[in-house]
């Protein structure tokens, strides 16, 4: 990031006035297609796409040089079985069985990847179709567990990618996936995991998507206050079942082919179809521009679990404390955890800047892809999230006097960081 750039993202958050990022974004009739990786920069998506919160498209050149697309794929553009086999075979990957509808998802099981591709294999040979149901491997953490040198290569767009720098830090888990599947396969409608951003890069094959903007999702609404599962179905036609649908404008329509790369934004919700055979690489992704939306979907979270065991909190000993343990439960992180994340990213962002080094470099020399001027917009970040986050109710009853720096140290650090570096 440079200086420029830094300016006009710091001015887009206080012309915010407190308003989450994505919840303003403008009516769109089309997803732009970014097609020359030489004539667009990151400065470019960010100002044009990060800060405002807006889907796009990447054409294939900006992932030509990717192996997999090369090594995964048979000349003919299909999955290479073989290939996979050979490298993968014995790995246990999670499956979802798309006919079955379990809430608004679908149930999953484990098996290895030489009995999903058999599988695969069959139900193509049955025209499509198989007794088993139809099978979507998703949610494969192949970078967890394998080195991913020559498969693809993160796109500097991308690169400010502070959910997995943090479980990187933490040598646990990753938001990294594969996914794979036939013809048919699809994801129900949904919002990504913590509001976070995501991209998707077709390896081969094509792919269907819906996209709606952040609030457009309340139209579609049942009766009952329930989120659809398809957003295809007919049943969403009728008005006594979704009495607010007439409120939602159509979706925004995109077919990705094999290479392309979608950007994903905060908070806007979609449903996603395999138009053919296809694998495609998909991570999420949390950083600045995406911070508070992350906090905002937090407490949501919380007042949705305080609400299913409000009658037990008079007579339920520590009840503040179990609703976090709740909430950790079901969402995969909760307020301390939050503000670990948050204190793991600034202390790096910090140690840069103390540092002085030159851009992409921390500690150890490796490559981060951060320069001095993104470490101080991140920090900027951090310091107005965490401000609010130490005055929030639940969290102040969060026992933290074992944390190291305390909350409010962090944010005085952080503060005074972002004194020093106005001139920076």
């Amino acid at each position: 990031m440079d200086r420029e750039t830094r300016v006009f993202a710091e001015s887009h958050f206080r012309g915010l006035e407190g308003r989450l990022p994505s919840r303003v974004c403008p009516k769109l009739d089309r997803v732009d297609f970014i097609e020359k990786p030489d004539s667009f920069s990151y400065a470019d998506f960010f100002k044009g796409y990060l800060l405002p919160n807006l889907p796009c498209v990447f054409s294939s050149a900006f992932t030509e040089d990717w192996g997999s697309r090369r090594l995964w794929v048979t000349p003919s553009g299909k999955p290479n079985f073989d290939y996979l086999l050979q490298n993968y075979g014995d790995v246990v990957v999670p499956v979802a069985n798309c006919g079955v509808q379990e809430y608004n998802s679908n149930p999953k099981e484990h098996m290895a990847l030489r009995d999903y591709i058999s599988y695969w294999k069959e139900y193509i040979q049955g025209n499509y179709s198989s007794s088993r149901g139809c099978l979507y491997l998703k949610d494969w953490h192949l970078c967890r567990d394998f080195s991913t040198e020559g498969v693809f290569t993160l796109p500097i767009y991308f690169s400010s990618d502070w959910l997995n720098e943090y479980w990187d830090a933490l040598d646990v888990d990753d938001y990294r996936f594969v996914y794979m599947g036939p013809t048919g396969t699809w994801s129900p409608f949904h919002a990504d995991i913590f509001r976070s951003f995501s991209w998707s890069v077709n390896i081969c094959g094509r792919k269907k998507w819906f996209f709606f903007p952040p609030g457009q999702e309340d139209a579609l609404r049942d009766r009952h206050g329930g989120l659809p599962y398809d957003v295809t179905s007919p049943s969403l036609l009728d008005s006594r079942l979704h009495p607010m649908r007439d409120g939602c404008s159509p979706p925004l329509e995109v077919t990705q082919e094999a290479g392309e790369m979608v950007f994903v934004p905060s908070g806007w919700h979609h449903q996603v179809h395999n138009l053919e055979d296809t694998i495609s690489i998909n991570h999420n992704w949390v950083n600045g521009c995406n911070l508070a939306n992350m906090w905002h979907f937090l407490q949501q979270e919380l007042r949705a679990v305080q609400q299913e065991v409000i009658e037990w909190r008079d007579a339920m000993p520590d009840w503040h404390h179990h609703c976090q343990v709740i909430m950790k439960s079901c969402s995969g992180i909760n307020f301390e955890e939050f503000y670990h994340f948050l204190k793991i990213i600034a202390e790096r962002r910090l140690l840069l800047l103390a540092k002085g080094m030159s851009p992409g470099q921390a500690e150890g020399g490796e490559d981060t892809g951060l320069g001095p001027q993104q470490a101080a917009f991140d920090i900027s970040r951090i310091a107005e999230v965490l401000e609010s986050v130490v005055v929030h109710p639940d969290f102040q009853r969060v026992d933290t006097s074992t944390f190291s720096p305390r909350p409010e140290v962090l944010l005085r650090q952080l503060k005074e960081a972002v004194a020093a570096t106005t001139s920076l």
